[in-house]
């Protein structure tokens, strides 16, 4: 049966989909000898598929691994940069860091902090940060200054940000405002990722945010099923119970949500 070339590598743990069409778009995917084009299809039962010359065999892809990090500030949420920042790979041991085909499950920017998701499972990254998903994250995010409450009211309807409104969001006070500090203290609850939302948000409103840190994507949280706290830098591997969890909810949100032709988007805060 033939399948889109990168919908297969993502599939075989190479890279995500989005990662897999740039590495066709760069000219490193051959398909039977020849330099693959983004859009063609292969037969994985009958066509040679190769990665920068090397031969892909499916039966010796790497095992399914589904990690969680607590990423620090100053980590960059890819698999490689190019100024040479630590990236979020650099946290997990050598095993991992190399021939898993292991990649972040959208992103955090840089100076943001807490949950992030990493996986050689292709198609659950494409279900968790494709829009139509509306997959719920939970951040803490500390605000400069005291935005009153019609303020609060008009994030929670949804902002203005170019050219469409962001979804309704849930926005709560999780610490009051504290005048020595000139700060305050929400919980957000978003049911999107478009790129550095919270940010862009909180800036046009007119209270810039000092630190943001996510603490749960769906019902994955830092705080193990036990209870205990995942600490900054550290990863851990997601429980059955969790996987299971997740699985079902992304089966709920394919039923009921619409499907969209636009590709999917980052997961940025």
């Amino acid at each position: 049966m033939e399948v889109r070339l990168q919908k297969l590598l993502s599939q075989w743990g190479v890279a995500s989909r989005r990662q897999a069409e740039q590495l066709i778009s760069a000219g490193q995917v051959q398909l039977n000898g020849h330099t693959a084009e983004l859009g063609q299809k292969a037969d994985p039962d009958q066509d040679q598929i190769a990665l920068n010359g090397k031969i892909l065999n499916p039966t010796n892809r790497p095992q399914q691994l589904y990690l969680l990090v607590n990423k620090p500030k100053g980590v960059v949420s890819t698999c490689k940069d190019p100024q040479n920042r630590p990236t979020v790979l650099d946290l997990l041991p050598k095993t991992y860091q190399q021939g898993q085909g292991l990649h972040p499950v959208g992103r955090l920017d840089v100076a943001s902090t807490g949950a992030l998701l990493l996986t050689n499972d292709g198609q659950l990254t494409f279900a968790l940060t494709h829009p139509r998903f509306h997959i719920a994250k939970t951040y803490q995010v500390w605000l400069e200054g005291c935005p009153p409450p019609e303020i609060l009211a008009r994030w929670r309807q949804g902002i203005q940000l170019e050219d469409r409104k962001t979804l309704p969001a849930q926005v709560e006070i999780l610490k009051p405002y504290q005048s020595h500090t000139n700060s305050i203290c929400l919980e957000v609850i978003l049911q999107e990722g478009r790129n550095r939302q919270i940010r862009r948000i909180a800036e046009l409103l007119g209270y810039p945010v000092r630190a943001l840190h996510r603490s749960q994507i769906g019902s994955i949280s830092l705080r193990s099923p036990s209870g205990k706290l995942l600490p900054q830098g550290r990863h851990r591997s997601l429980t059955a119970s969790e996987m299971k969890n997740l699985r079902r909810l992304i089966k709920v949100r394919s039923s009921i949500s619409p499907r969209r032709s636009s590709p999917y988007e980052s997961a940025r805060s």
